[in-house]
């Protein structure tokens, strides 16, 4: 196995980990900046506020986009465990 197979296996990887944690990264993005914005319109000043919605907001993130994320994460591994003959050589 060279240099070369290695990154590319590695690049492959951290790709698939930022594709499948970016959607509720995003999600707690939006909507802690939503959250901001309406504490800033109406001078609330409560640290605690954006949590219970960014919670509820990435759960349900997850339960919409889960079957996404695991078949993306399957699908790598699928692919990395089939090579494996080529990997050993």
């Amino acid at each position: 196995m060279t240099a070369e197979e290695v990154v590319s296996i590695i690049r492959e990887g951290l790709f698939v980990v930022v594709k499948t944690a970016a959607v509720p990264l995003v999600v707690s993005l939006a909507v802690g900046l939503i959250v901001s914005i309406f504490q800033t319109v109406t001078s609330i000043q409560e640290q605690t506020l954006t949590m219970i919605p960014k919670i509820l907001c990435v759960f349900l993130a997850l339960m919409l986009f889960g079957h996404w994320m695991l078949n993306n994460m399957t699908t790598f591994m699928t692919k990395l465990w089939s090579d494996f003959a080529v990997y050993i050589r």
